[in-house]
């Protein structure tokens, strides 16, 4: 049973930044992709950014470009986000999400394992 865990949330003021780990454990040979996704309160949960296990391929939502970094430690199976120069509008509860081959990044439907969650709060 594969299963994520987040961490890394907390309080920043604009323009600080913050480091987000997903640790998977929990061996799943299909599991191809690691997106973060993010929900603000009252709003529909959105992709921030996207990594390809196997290739380091990387994906990111209009308002992450040039402010966030997805990558990975595989020897410690563990997906990182990076979040520089954060905004006010950054704040919301942070997922980490796995999605088998064949599943695009924002296709939010098939995501097959979610964490539960983190906790980001930017002030400005």
């Amino acid at each position: 049973q594969v299963q994520l865990v987040e961490s890394g949330g907390g309080s920043a003021q604009a323009g600080g930044s913050l480091r987000l780990s997903c640790v998977r454990s929990g061996y799943n040979k299909n599991i191809f992709r690691i997106t973060w996704f993010r929900q603000a309160p009252g709003k529909e949960r959105e992709g921030v950014a996207s990594l390809r296990l196997n290739d380091d391929n990387t994906y990111y939502s209009d308002s992450a470009k040039g402010r966030f970094t997805i990558s990975q430690d595989s020897a410690k199976n563990t997906v990182y986000l990076q979040m520089d120069n954060l905004k006010p509008e950054d704040t919301g509860m942070y997922f980490c999400a796995a999605s088998y081959y064949g599943v695009r990044w924002l296709d939010i439907a098939h995501v097959r394992h979610w964490g539960q969650g983190t906790q980001v709060s930017v002030s400005s």
